[in-house]
């Protein structure tokens, strides 16, 4: 997950991957707003999503997004740094639950919160994955 094509590109960076639990932060540039000035909701989705991959998969089981909530609380301008955590609510043996929240790093207000479900399709997560998250 560290290694992330899609998440590089965005510059999100990993602090913290364990199973059920992720970590990570994104600084908003000048690409990242919409015509209103303020970041993307996508942006702030993308932030979530990663964290929501990263935790959900580090059990070494492969797992995919079935369902994804998502509430919006404020707007973040540009220049913000914004932190990303996923914490595992229900692990089961063919589903997951995960909440996430995104919030600004200082001051630390909340952005927005998330709720979702994986699959967990049962294949092991390849070395080559593994090794990609390290």
């Amino acid at each position: 997950m560290r290694s992330d094509s899609f998440s590089k590109t965005l510059g999100i960076e990993f602090l913290e991957i364990t199973p059920g639990y992720a970590k990570a932060r994104m600084k908003i540039d000048s690409r990242m707003l919409n015509f209103n000035g303020v970041a993307h909701g996508g942006v702030i989705f993308t932030l979530a999503d990663a964290v929501f991959a990263a935790a959900s998969n580090a059990h070494g089981t492969r797992a995919v997004a079935l369902s994804v909530n998502v509430v919006y609380r404020s707007p973040v301008f540009e220049g913000e740094e914004l932190i990303a955590e996923a914490h595992e609510v229900s692990l089961g043996k063919t589903t997951a639950i995960y909440h996430m929240t995104v919030k600004r790093r200082n001051p630390e207000k909340p952005v927005a919160f998330f709720q979702a479900v994986v699959y967990r399709t049962g294949e092991e997560v390849t070395q080559e994955i593994k090794k990609k998250q390290q």
